[in-house]
């Protein structure tokens, strides 16, 4: 059994990755979209904020259809990959900056829907006293995943095509090998969903901090994954010590969000679990909103000293992702669970739309060096949110009373 868990968990983890690929494909590559073809900034958020939306949309629809219930998830997960590998593969056929390009991202969103949550599904099938590590493994994946563009982007020089054509063709194959995935034994059918519910999540004390302190968790990830690869490369502009300000630019990027799937989110997992839920989320968005706040005063500085400071952001900024799920799976009523972490994740994608694209208005008002500060907001407020958790009677519900 253990053998065949860790195949399993093994395998999911490098469906994840491949798949998850096409989130940030077309971010990656802005910089050299951007050389080719004059895009505003409205148009570069929307490449990630398009693909945010999607995922809302498309997540809410397999909840009301209960997809995910009456497929075999591995075949939701394989239609999921092939229909996003192919949305991807219209970037390489449509100009830029186009209407096409954003209903690809849209519908690619949407495909994620079947992958992410899905795949998150997979793996809590095997959980056994190891929920918060299981989560975290896969959190790490979509992590890894979403930094890979960056890292095939960074050895395919200036023709952006390759990154596309590289990210759909992984994609696809990870479509295809995810029907090698055994289920486990907790494998179940959910609770059908029931939008008359939703309300619970925020009237629930213990659920609502849980989810507050999700929303700020999630107010500075996607807007610092969105616009780090960005940052860096006006920086190396700058200052790039005598390296490649391109090759620098984007293999820091990969690093730094690579970094939170690689250390971040399992250490975190492997904390949580057994040191506290409440513990970790307030330890690592103190972290971050801290890196936050100071990393734009780097700006120009010695590409060095900028690349540590990235990387422990790019570390600490995932690393409580998926206890926030975690929690509200212990704190949920089990026959609800399901309806639970729909809203959580819905609540929290829809809120990075106004980060994503807050960031080239703060950029154009006050500069590289002061425009990541107002993402520490969201830590802040997670932070009040999970120390209130941490004080509820409910919170002995986490990781077997570890709060």
């Amino acid at each position: 059994m253990m053998a065949s868990k860790s195949f399993a968990i093994t395998l999911l983890c490098l469906c994840e990755v491949a798949a998850l690929v096409l989130w940030f494909s077309a971010t990656a590559v802005v910089p050299s979209m951007a050389a080719e073809y004059p895009l505003t900034p409205v148009q570069i958020s929307l490449f990630t904020s398009m693909v945010q939306a999607g995922f809302v949309v498309g997540t809410l629809i397999s909840a009301i259809l209960g997809l995910a219930d009456r497929l075999d998830p591995r075949r939701f997960f394989m239609l999921s990959a092939l229909l996003a590998a192919a949305a991807n593969a219209t970037m390489l056929i449509v100009e830029p900056g186009t209407a096409p390009v954003y209903v690809a991202r849209f519908a690619t969103g949407m495909c994620m829907a079947g992958i992410y949550p899905v795949g998150m599904k997979m793996a809590a099938s095997w959980a056994k006293g190891d929920l918060g590590l299981l989560v975290a493994i896969l959190v790490g994946s979509l992590s890894l995943g979403s930094a890979s563009p960056h890292l095939i982007n960074a050895f395919g020089g200036l023709d952006w095509r390759f990154t596309i054509a590289a990210a759909t063709l992984v994609a696809a194959a990870a479509g295809i090998a995810i029907n090698l995935v055994p289920l486990g034994p907790r494998q179940s059918t959910a609770p059908k969903f029931s939008p008359g519910q939703f309300a619970l999540a925020f009237r629930q004390p213990a659920l609502r901090l849980a989810n507050f302190g999700y929303l700020g968790h999630m107010w500075e990830l996607y807007a610092m994954w969105a616009w780090i690869g960005v940052f860096l490369s006006a920086s190396f502009q700058l200052n790039a010590g005598g390296h490649d300000a391109a090759f620098l630019s984007r293999a820091g990027t990969f690093g730094v969000m690579g970094i939170g799937g690689l250390a971040g989110c399992v250490a975190g997992g492997w904390i949580a679990d057994r040191y506290g839920r409440t513990a970790l989320t307030i330890g690592a968005m103190a972290a971050s909103g801290t890196c936050a706040l100071f990393v734009g005063l780097l700006f120009g500085a010695d590409p060095l000293l900028l690349g540590v400071v990235c990387l422990v952001w790019g570390a600490t900024i995932v690393a409580d992702s998926p206890q926030f799920s975690a929690s509200v799976t212990e704190l949920a009523p089990p026959e609800l669970t399901g309806t639970m972490l729909t809203v959580q994740t819905c609540a929290g994608f829809l809120l990075t739309l106004v980060t994503i694209h807050l960031m080239p208005l703060l950029v154009e008002a006050v500069g590289w060096r002061f425009a990541f500060a107002p993402l520490a907001l969201g830590p802040l407020f997670g932070i009040w949110a999970m120390a209130r958790l941490r004080a509820h009677p409910d919170s002995a519900r986490l990781a077997g009373g570890r709060r």
